[in-house]
């Protein structure tokens, strides 16, 4: 079967540094840190103070009161985007065949919030009086199937979970399902708010996340003082469509995916290999799929969460997967910015690099003012810098040891 181009038509997002593609992207290449203190819960009793909340964001200007009260936060957020993203692409199903319309968003933990609410109801009025909304809101499809309602898409409709590599691989999975033959368009990416007690709570006792009380200093990847990751919340969602279907309707093409890679360290539940050769071995097989040279690339959005094992572990991988050109590419991590959003990084960071090739600009990694002699890539310190190249890399990286890498073309 011959393989056919798979574009990107419209792009949505909501994240801690802007709640349209638009203003996210002006604000990572501004280096904008969105990172503050708590302010969804009370954080007086433990010991993590700051994340990347969505700022300026009322889910009432997007769903009425009703509809708001019967989906978890994570569904609302991947159904404004992916609302962002179908009016970029201005796909019109009334031409369409819904039969061969996909959904692949992911979330990595889904509805979290409402699991502790209905619990802390259960304890006080008993199990049986929790909310029948309960299931259907926490599930971590819901968001891919709220989508396809919405929409009418009727052929696949998945949700990867693999943790902080779910949307890259919702997207990659997508891309081959259109470069395959088996579909001519998908809404694709992630959805993730797990800023709660809880989920704040799970990752500080497993020492994941930073407990520095500064937020301009919390998330500071490749930097030799980072101290774990900061949690962030938001969706990213891409209208990926067949080169032939997108211009047979006239679409604008923002950019286009090149190739895809996936693989697994089987090595621990948290950690990743030490040597990086799981995530090199992704990175070559992306470049492989889209017969690319490693010398080619010119910019990596890396998964980067700040935590002293990911960030020296990737950059062996990359110098693994890259040789020599690897000391000539930008390596930043916009999650400096953003905070780590889990499964909805990919989704995100996929718009961000996508950004980035349309700009010719690598967003920066900022707050970094140590350097790593095991980070020792150029991180793209503080400041934007403008690149010349045709493909961008991103990488996700995530508990189980899942690894997913997209590289995008760049459209001219």
């Amino acid at each position: 079967m011959e393989k056919r181009r798979v574009v990107i038509t419209g792009m949505g997002a909501v994240s801690p540094i802007g709640n349209t593609v638009e203003a996210m992207w002006q604000a990572a290449a501004d280096g904008v840190c969105g990172i503050d203190y708590i302010k969804s819960f009370d954080t007086s009793q433990q010991k993590v103070k700051v994340a990347g909340e969505l700022k300026g964001f009322d889910i009432l200007d997007h769903m009425d009161k009703m509809a708001a009260r019967r989906t978890a936060r994570f569904t609302q957020l991947a159904l404004v985007a992916a609302r962002q993203a179908a009016v970029q692409g201005g796909l019109e199903m009334s031409v369409e065949d819904p039969s061969r319309c996909g959904v692949n968003v992911s979330s990595g933990i889904g509805g979290l919030s409402v699991i502790e609410e209905e619990h802390y109801k259960g304890m006080r009025r008993g199990f049986d009086k929790v909310s029948p909304l309960f299931v259907p809101m926490a599930i971590s499809n819901m968001a891919a199937g709220a989508i396809a309602i919405e929409f009418g898409f009727k052929g696949s409709c998945t949700c990867v979970v693999t943790a902080c590599a779910s949307a890259s691989n919702a997207i990659g999975e997508a891309f081959r399902q259109i470069r395959d033959g088996y579909a001519d368009v998908f809404l694709t990416g992630g959805a993730e708010s797990c800023i709660s007690e809880l989920g704040i709570g799970g990752f500080t006792s497993m020492k994941a996340l930073s407990e520095s009380e500064d937020p301009k200093r919390a998330s500071i990847p490749f930097d030799r003082q980072r101290s774990g990751f900061v949690m962030g919340e938001g969706a990213g969602v891409l209208l990926l469509e067949s080169y032939e279907h997108a211009t047979a309707r006239g679409a604008k093409i923002l950019g286009e995916i090149a190739g895809y890679g996936v693989t697994c360290d089987a090595h621990h539940m948290t950690a990743p290999l030490e040597d990086g050769s799981g995530a090199a071995a992704c990175m070559k097989m992306a470049l492989n799929d889209a017969g690319v040279k490693a010398e080619e690339v010119g910019y990596i959005n890396a998964h980067g969460t700040s935590t002293p094992m990911n960030d020296k572990c990737e950059t062996r991988a990359v110098k693994t997967a890259f040789g020599e050109a690897a000391y000539h590419l930008c390596v930043s991590s916009t999650k400096s910015m953003t905070g780590h959003l889990l499964g909805a990084s990919g989704g995100v960071e996929a718009i961000l690099t996508v950004s980035a090739l349309q700009k010719q600009i690598a967003p920066p990694t900022i707050g970094y003012q140590e350097p790593d002699p095991e980070c020792d890539l150029d991180v793209v310190p503080n400041a934007a810098r403008t690149i010349a190249t045709d493909y961008a890399m991103s990488n996700s990286l995530g508990f189980g040891g899942h690894n997913a890498s997209i590289l995008f073309r760049r459209v001219r």
